[in-house]
């Protein structure tokens, strides 16, 4: 089976959840497999050269793609897995994947699965499992037709580590002028923070409604995280409000995450926000309301005030 692996890069790097990615491809693909990074953008000689030591890489360095526009990106991901005559695309599931990775799909015409937690390995054909109804149920599928897409939750693998010595990058040609240009790229809003992603942190610190103000979550939710070495959520609730940006939300509609450890301050525990969280290695809940459904997945709960708690 010939894999490739969509490969997020920040700040010269692979994503975690990428090699997160990577881990299921390579047990999908087993002993006589082939998998291999396909990364896209400019300026890539650095991320190249950090992914090679995870695995072979395919490089699809142009100034066209310097910014991650999905139709260029969908085209582009879509023409290198018919030129590799690949049998599989795989990316780790977040907000660029969702927007990219899936329009590769559909112009591909094969078979998609989405947020996907795991598989039966030796099944022919290839079982799934992927979460539906919130999580409340957890569907095993199969995929028919070729070639599928298949995005995978990143926490539910561990990620791969790198090996003895660096693999061969080999580069794509991208031809400009056979792109869309049907959208422009004007700009990015987003909260500088030197705390780690929310989906690859090994602390979450998350606040609720009893969060009042933007000054309030820095100081309770922030200052805790930033004790703890970790990263801030928040629920939709607050999102909605202004008080914190929309890349924190945590929950159905947001981020899922599942740390090592997760703080649940000041919320209710509603089925949205716990089907982004309750992967989670341990759950520490603090809250005013004894009978606030988060703690019936917390393993340590607090019925105290989140003000006077942290």
């Amino acid at each position: 089976m010939h894999i490739l692996v969509f490969a997020e890069h920040k700040a010269d790097r692979i994503r975690v959840g990428s090699r997160s990615a990577l881990a299921f491809a390579t047990a999908v693909a087993g002993a006589g497999g082939d998998v291999s990074w396909l990364i896209l953008g400019h300026e890539l000689d650095a991320v190249a050269a950090d992914a090679a030591r995870f695995g072979p890489v395919l490089v699809a360095d142009c100034p066209a793609l310097a910014t991650p526009l999905a139709d260029r990106y969908a085209k582009v991901l879509a023409d290198v897995v018919r030129q590799e005559q690949a049998d599989m695309l795989v990316a780790a599931s977040t907000t660029l994947v969702k927007d990219v990775v899936t329009r590769a799909a559909g112009l591909l015409g094969g078979a998609m699965a989405s947020d996907v937690i795991g598989h039966l390995p030796g099944s022919d054909p290839l079982q799934l499992k992927r979460p539906i109804y919130a999580g409340a149920v957890t569907a095993t599928v199969t995929l028919v037709g070729n070639p599928q897409v298949v995005t995978i939750r990143a926490s539910a693998y561990a990620p791969v580590g790198p090996g003895e010595r660096p693999s061969p990058v080999t580069a794509v040609p991208v031809d400009p002028s056979q792109l869309p240009n049907q959208i422009e790229f004007e700009g990015l809003e987003s909260t500088a923070s030197g705390r780690p992603d929310v989906t690859e942190a090994r602390v979450v610190v998350s606040g609720g409604r009893a969060l009042k103000n933007r000054d309030d979550f820095e100081r309770i939710i922030g200052g805790l995280a930033d004790q703890l070495g970790g990263a801030t959520g928040s629920t939709r609730a607050l999102v909605d409000t202004g008080i914190t940006p929309n890349e924190l939300q945590v929950g159905q509609t947001g981020k899922i995450v599942a740390p090592e450890l997760y703080f649940a301050l000041g919320i209710s525990g509603a089925v949205q926000h716990l089907a982004g969280m309750k992967n989670s290695k341990v759950i520490v809940a603090i809250n005013n309301d004894p009978e606030a459904p988060i703690f019936e997945v917390a393993d340590y709960g607090l019925v105290a005030d989140v003000y006077q708690a942290v």
